[in-house]
């Protein structure tokens, strides 16, 4: 039975888990719409909409839902009302979102409130701020749940959701990274203008609880990456309010020894891990991805507080100058372990058996 699939997309890093699963309804014969919306409309956070248009045999909508700097309950209200105009006129069978983001809470309220059915990816998961109320609460308003772990199920079966709705596929966004990526590192280096062949990675978001704080902390760990003589790609911050203070810091960066990126396609940002001297940062590419490739990672802050157990993690804050030059010092370069915590690369191959009705979830 084929069905129309409706993913939300509103990031970078959302696209990154929902795009294998997309491809793989897509290719076992369902009809999948993307929703466009969120940072990927933004021009400042690198006009990622156009990575999903470059995704092919899928229909695309896009939406703008927000200006530059507006709270976050203005957005939800924003993405709700273009939300349901839009689903009110497709009325697919399934809406597929991902995650804690705003748009995914505007996503979850559309689809209970008109009686859809609803996916939810990567629910169950804790990381001690705002973030993990919103998914919770996604997990409440969906009624499917395809969850990355075994711990996930049982948090997701915690709150109430019955066990035939809770399904352990991993985070999709390990299979792209368990394929070749298609490119080589100097194609990567040269299209993004790379000066260094040995570097380390840094992504520091804003957390909206912090945001008092969020520029002292992210000139504090800039300011250690600069001390440690170290080179590193550095990927700019997501939306959320507080980023105009990381990009203030970002600002004050050397281009002698750091390289700002808005947005990387995904291929080439694969292809850039797999061969990164370590991450550093507040990104769940630090506590997910990284660990997965047996790249060593520095978590700093509260944003991704206890979401992995990974023995390739290492966590401090981010005014902590020798905890950060100490784990420079001792695992730059050095690979680590693959991890497999979250899944083995096989969450595309999981999901469309569940939509096929072949697989028993848990």
């Amino acid at each position: 039975m084929t069905r129309h699939l409706l993913f939300l997309t509103g990031t970078r890093a959302d696209f990154g888990k929902l795009e294998p699963l997309a491809a793989a309804a897509r290719d076992a014969g369902h009809r999948v719409t993307l929703y466009v919306t969120g940072m990927h409309m933004m021009e400042r956070y690198g006009l990622t909409r156009n990575e999903v248009r470059r995704m092919q045999g899928v229909t695309t909508h896009e939406v703008a839902n927000q200006t530059e700097g507006q709270p976050q309950d203005l957005v939800l209200a924003q993405t709700i009302t273009g939300f349901s105009d839009f689903i009110s006129a497709v009325r697919p069978d399934l809406i597929v979102l991902h995650g804690d983001r705003i748009e995914a809470l505007a996503g979850a309220l559309v689809a209970a409130t008109n009686y859809i059915r609803s996916a939810h990816v990567e629910g169950g998961e804790v990381s001690g701020t705002i973030d993990e109320v919103f998914r919770h609460c996604n997990t409440k308003l969906c009624t499917h749940h395809f969850v990355s772990s075994d711990a996930a199920a049982r948090r997701v079966m915690a709150l109430g959701e019955p066990a035939e709705t809770i399904h352990v596929i991993g985070s999709p966004e390990l299979d792209f990274h368990a394929r070749p990526s298609g490119v080589t590192l100097d194609e990567v280096r040269a299209r993004y203008g790379i000066p260094f062949a040995d570097y380390g990675i840094a992504v520091f978001h804003p957390v909206t609880s912090e945001q008092a704080t969020i520029g002292a902390q992210a000139r504090g760990l800039f300011g250690a990456l600069a001390a440690s003589g170290r080179n590193f790609v550095v990927i700019a911050p997501n939306n959320d309010p507080g980023s105009a203070d990381i990009f203030a810091a970002l600002g004050e960066l050397t281009a002698e020894r750091f390289r700002v990126l808005p947005s990387m396609r995904f291929s080439n940002f694969s292809e850039l891990m797999k061969n990164a001297a370590c991450m550093v940062g507040n990104s769940s590419a630090g506590v997910r991805e990284a660990p997965f490739l047996g790249v060593p990672s520095l978590d700093i802050g509260t944003r991704q507080s206890n979401r992995s157990d990974a023995p390739s993690v290492t966590a401090c804050e981010a005014g902590d100058t020798g905890a950060i030059l100490g784990f420079l010092q001792a695992h730059w370069g050095r690979h680590a372990t693959p991890h497999a915590g979250f899944g083995t690369g096989s969450a595309a191959e999981r999901f469309v058996e569940t939509l096929a009705g072949r697989s028993s979830g848990s």
